[in-house]
């Protein structure tokens, strides 16, 4: 494919993403961070795995970089979802 096409690709890609996450009710926002996070689980394991079989600097940056930003989603989604959870936890009484 030429240069041209992956830009239209990707552009398209952003728009449609943009759409469909800014039309998801707050209701499903829990159960779509834990897809989130399974998602970016397979991002850190691919990562690693490119890491590990690079031959140029760059593929090791892109690399590096893709663990570090993945692992941070990683995290980012389990204080949500944990935050979110707790919301839902019976308080007991102090007596």
């Amino acid at each position: 494919m030429d240069l041209l096409s992956l830009i239209i690709i990707f552009a398209l890609a952003l728009f449609i993403g943009y759409e469909v996450i800014t039309k998801v009710p707050s209701t499903l926002h829990t159960p779509l961070m834990s897809g989130s996070n399974a998602i970016s689980g397979i991002v850190i394991v691919g990562a690693i795995i490119i890491a590990s079989n690079a031959d140029g600097i760059l593929a090791i940056i892109l690399s590096v970089v893709a663990i570090v930003l993945a692992t941070i989603n990683v995290i980012g989604g389990f204080m949500v979802t944990d935050r979110m959870l707790a919301m839902f936890k019976k308080r007991r009484n102090k007596d």
